[in-house]
C-alpha cells in the first residue's frame, strides 16, 4: 500500500524564528539504493556503469517510460550521451527531479544531484502530503549501524519514498558500491524531514557544504535511542 510505505515516527511543531525549523519523522520499510544523478549512473550495454538499464525505466519496468537518464526528444528518443568535456564520456547524462537552476543546459550533467557525492532521499507520497518537497533537508539515522547524516530530498518518482543515494547509504555504513543489487531490506532506516527548509533552493556539489547549511540552520543528528 503506497500510504503506509512509511511508519510516521513522530512530529515536532513549527518554531519561532530563528529556531530549528519544523519536522517529522518516517520510518522507511527498506531503502533501495538510486544512483540516479551520477555521471556513471546509465551507459551503454558493456560499460562499467552503476545499474541496469532497466532499472532506469519508471518503477524498473522495462516497457515504462525512461526516468533516470535524458533522451532525445524525436524519435526513435535515443539516451543523451555525455561528451568529451562531461564527467563520464561516453555514459548517458542521469537526471534527478532537483536540480541546479542557474545551469540552464539540460544536457549538462552539473546541473544534478550527483548520487555518489551527495546524500539525498527520494520523495515519496506520505512525506509529500506532509509537506516535504524537493530541495529540503533532511536528518537520516540508522539503527542497524546507529550513524545519522544530513541529506537533501533530491529526486522524486517512487511512491514509496524508499530509496536514498549511493552517498547516503555509504554514509550510513552499509558496504554498497552500486544500484544493481543492494538494498537495506529491513525497517531500520528513519528520515527527519525539515519542510520549507531550503525556500532558497540552495544546490550543493560536496557533502561538505551541505553538512555546513544544515549546521546554520541548527538542524542535528541526534537521534533518540530505539530499540529494533
Amino acid at each position: 500500500m503506497l500510504a503506509t510505505a512509511f511508519s510516521l515516527m513522530s512530529a515536532h511543531a513549527s518554531s519561532p524564528a530563528g529556531a530549528t525549523p519544523r519536522s517529522f519523522e518516517l520510518l522507511t520499510h527498506r531503502m533501495d539504493v538510486d544512483v540516479d544523478g551520477a555521471p556513471r549512473a546509465y551507459g551503454p550495454p558493456g560499460s562499467n556503469a552503476l545499474d541496469y538499464l532497466h532499472n532506469a525505466h519508471k518503477h524498473g519496468q522495462p516497457g515504462a517510460p525512461v526516468v533516470g537518464y535524458l533522451t532525445e526528444d524525436t524519435p526513435p528518443h535515443r539516451p543523451v550521451v555525455q561528451g568529451p568535456q562531461d564527467p563520464a564520456p561516453g555514459y548517458y547524462v542521469s537526471q534527478t527531479a532537483y536540480e541546479d537552476e542557474s545551469v540552464e543546459n539540460e544536457r549538462d550533467p552539473r546541473r544534478y544531484v550527483d548520487a555518489t557525492k551527495i546524500s539525498y532521499v527520494v520523495l515519496g507520497k506520505k512525506a509529500r502530503s506532509m509537506g516535504a518537497r524537493l530541495g529540503d533537508f533532511v536528518v537520516v539515522y540508522s539503527r542497524r549501524t546507529h550513524r545519522s547524516v544530513f541529506g537533501i530530498v533530491g529526486d522524486d518518482g517512487n511512491p514509496t519514498g524508499d530509496e536514498g543515494s549511493l552517498h547516503l547509504l555509504q554514509a550510513l555504513g552499509y558496504p554498497f558500491h552500486n544500484g544493481k543489487d543492494d538494498a537495506v531490506e529491513d525497517a531500520e532506516i528513519v528520515i527527519r524531514f525539515y519542510p520549507d527548509s531550503n525556500p532558497q533552493h540552495l544546490f550543493f556539489r560536496t557533502q561538505a557544504a551541505l553538512d555546513n547549511a544544515a549546521e546554520a540552520l541548527g538542524l542535528s543528528r541526534e537521534f533518540q535511542p530505539h530499540g529494533r
